[in-house]
């Protein structure tokens, strides 16, 4: 893999509608239809769930590109149509499906797709292989970036890691999780999902916490794009998390 240049620091957050950040993150009296308007603006980058739980129309993904600012980018969770089965190389209907299904619309504001794969599922290169390849560089002419989340042990291995290397797949960074925290940089970008955010702290994260977050992005960013989001912990402080961490980068 050809060495990557310097790139920007994304942060933000999974999804935007979420309840308990009326009147915590977003302000009293904020309508909902205006909630991603007013996230985009604070926040430089969203990883859109919804589309794991069900297709988006085209319409949908427009909408969301035209509501958000210049600079502001999205990445988005694949669907668990395609991810969560026994046999991932089975999944090429699957995945023409999904990349059919409007989410080209966001444009050059869509930056990443995670494939998260199931918690249960165990490495099988073979597998594992067959399904990377799978995954295409480009769609209507629009380059592609892929990000794989996977959640079992049996994927902290120098053959799962080098396949993704191979096919320039960012493995997700677990981050204050159970799940496998995997430092591999295996693509051009870096991709990691934060998930220890405490209820206690009004920012997410101690100071010391935070800090350690931000000397690692500021690290991956030598060597390209990074794409932190905090997502799961104590949910309803992420926003703060996100916002605090932009500040201090």
């Amino acid at each position: 893999m050809a060495k990557a240049k310097p790139g920007r620091i994304f942060v933000g957050v999974g999804g935007w509608n979420f309840a308990p950040w009326r009147g915590t993150f977003y302000p009293k009296g904020l309508a909902q239809p205006r909630e991603l308007h007013y996230a985009s603006r604070e926040l430089t980058s969203i990883e859109i769930n919804s589309t794991f739980y069900r297709l988006q129309t085209p319409a949908t993904f427009q909408k969301w590109h035209d509501e958000t600012p210049d600079g502001f980018v999205f990445s988005v969770k694949a669907p668990r149509f395609v991810t969560q089965r026994s046999v991932l190389a089975d999944a090429t209907s699957s995945i023409e499906r999904f990349l059919g299904s409007g989410v080209l619309r966001l444009g050059g504001k869509l930056r990443a797709v995670n494939w998260q794969v199931a918690p249960a599922t165990e490495e099988d290169l073979e597998d594992l292989a067959a399904f990377l390849a799978l995954l295409p560089r480009e769609a209507e002419g629009r380059a592609l970036r892929h990000a794989l989340e996977v959640r079992h042990e049996s994927f902290d291995c120098a053959e799962a890691i080098e396949l993704a290397r191979r096919h320039q797949v960012a493995l997700v960074e677990a981050g204050d999780s159970d799940y496998p925290h995997i430092e591999a940089r295996t693509a051009p970008f870096s991709y990691l999902r934060v998930m220890g955010t405490k209820a206690g702290a009004p920012k997410g994260y101690a100071p010391a916490g935070l800090a350690r977050w931000r000397e690692r992005a500021q690290a991956l960013a030598r060597e390209g794009d990074v794409y932190l989001y905090f997502i799961s912990g104590a949910k309803v402080r992420n926003p703060q998390a996100a916002r605090t961490l932009l500040a201090e980068l």
